[in-house]
């Protein structure tokens, strides 16, 4: 399955554009980039992949709509997956888009 291009679309207007923005088809799904560093990804599977402060993975993570991201059989600390309303919803949308954009904008760039 390819990853949802309505969603990436929606996804792109919501990142500001900037020299340090990239996008980049990565596991069959699109990932947004900033400095280098993966922000949200379109994923393959649905939804949304955030990247996350680890810190915060727990208090995000409602079981539901909201559920650890998993690879290979793991989940990956520092990402979650989001699908279902949160996601169809503009508002909700980009309060996620902007997590994950705040949370590569405070890691250093990668070259």
């Amino acid at each position: 399955m390819a990853y949802d291009e309505e969603l990436a679309e929606r996804i792109r207007d919501l990142i500001e554009p900037g020299p340090d923005v990239t996008e980049k088809k990565m596991f069959g799904g699109l990932a947004f980039l900033i400095g280098g560093n993966m922000a949200v990804a379109a994923s393959r599977q649905g939804g949304l992949l955030v990247r996350i402060d680890p810190a915060q993975g727990a208090a995000l993570i409602d079981d539901e709509s909201v559920t650890p991201m998993v690879m290979g059989g793991r989940e990956m600390d520092g990402w979650l997956r989001v699908t279902g309303a949160p996601i169809r919803d503009d508002t909700t949308l980009r309060e996620w888009v902007a997590r994950g954009v705040g949370y590569a904008r405070s890691l250093p760039a990668k070259h």
